[in-house]
């Protein structure tokens, strides 16, 4: 009885201090992974997490959200235009990078980071040119400007990338070999995941393929997962903190394929990768983690399956893009701020004010 008086007394006289010192939430993170798993749906996660026999990474999640994604010239929005909403809290047409609906230049997270002096990365399981990453780091008026995009990364201080597209670095029109000056501006090169394995400090760019990586029943393996763990272990030596975008880029593909096992191989090795940031954000209890998706892809609806088998019945309803709601979750300091249903470039203002940077 004398807890409860003590309690209820501290709650009437000093709620503010109590409240204050109960909130884990007031905590600032120092580091934000943003998992994108582009085409992602719950239809893409329900799927795979019956195929895992009725297990996630994800299900560790302590808040869940949703994101309304609509482009500025369409309600259904491409990979372009939703991951320009993440990175600069802007609106914009479908196949902008990294500018507005009347291509202006728009400050990027991973910019206003580096400004900040925190450490940068960009992962993808396709060119580093395509249109997620690219619009983390590039401003250009369309995504198909693959070699714009790439001469658009020697314009930053970026830590490291690490995914496909060697050809829009060395085999270009215009005759530059990027590869040579970003070597010149001190990055590691590296052409495949055990040299990617070999590098632990320092600035890096990475290879893994001419153009797009292989799917991972193909002989990608968990590339993406080796890649998360070599990023997370170099951008974690800056003291002040980093931001890093890790893109599963794939899972799109195989909805926009209609491809029930691409889809679901492509969401379990995301997972992998998921789990492996949750692990890291666990044990340094400064980080926030955010996964999330630009959209859907292939309207995928589970019509039957076995949680005991993993046994998965799907019907896709296009070969294109959705227009529906995205989940969005979040798991660390500043997590409870991302549930509700909010527009996809409320994203990018959340993680501001997660770094307190506004």
């Amino acid at each position: 009885m004398k807890i409860t008086l003590k309690l209820i007394f501290s709650l009437l006289c000093f709620p503010t201090i109590f409240f204050a010192q109960n909130e884990q939430e007031i905590k600032q993170p120092k580091n934000i992974i943003l998992l994108i798993g582009d085409g992602m749906g719950v239809g893409q996660i329900y799927g795979g997490l019956t195929a895992n026999k009725g297990k996630l990474n994800l299900e560790r999640i302590q808040f869940v959200g949703f994101h309304k994604n609509q482009a500025t010239d369409n309600f259904v929005t491409d990979s372009a235009a939703g991951a320009t909403s993440f990175a600069t809290g802007e609106k914009t047409y479908n196949g902008a990078i990294g500018v507005d609906s009347i291509q202006n230049n728009l400050l990027t997270i991973l910019e206003i980071a580096e400004k900040k002096g925190l450490a940068t990365g960009l992962l993808a399981t396709c060119s580093i040119t395509h249109a997620t990453p690219a619009s983390f780091i590039a401003h250009q008026p369309s995504r198909k400007m693959d070699e714009e995009i790439a001469v658009d990364f020697l314009k930053t201080d970026i830590d490291l990338f690490i995914g496909g597209g060697r050809k829009y670095f060395s085999n270009r029109k215009d005759g530059r070999n990027l590869i040579k000056e970003l070597e010149i501006q001190n990055y590691q090169i590296a052409n495949s995941i055990d040299e990617v394995e070999k590098i632990s400090k320092g600035k890096l760019a990475a290879f893994l393929a001419e153009e797009q990586q292989l799917k991972v029943s193909e002989g990608r393996g968990e590339e993406l997962l080796r890649s998360t763990k070599v990023a997370l272990n170099i951008l974690n030596q800056n003291e002040k903190g980093f931001f890093v975008m890790i893109e599963g880029s794939q899972i799109d593909w195989g909805g926009h394929a209609n491809d029930t096992e691409y889809v679901i191989n492509e969401m379990l090795d995301f997972d992998k990768v998921i789990g492996e940031a949750i692990d890291f954000a666990e044990k340094d209890g400064n980080t926030l983690v955010i996964i999330t998706a630009d959209h859907e892809t292939g309207g995928m609806a589970i019509t039957n399956g076995n949680m005991k088998t993993g046994e998965v019945e799907v019907k896709f309803v296009t070969k294109g893009h959705t227009g529906v709601m995205i989940p969005v979750f979040a798991y660390g300091p500043g997590a409870k701020n991302f549930s509700g249903i909010y527009n996809n470039y409320d994203i990018f203002n959340k993680m501001l004010k997660a770094y307190s940077f506004q």
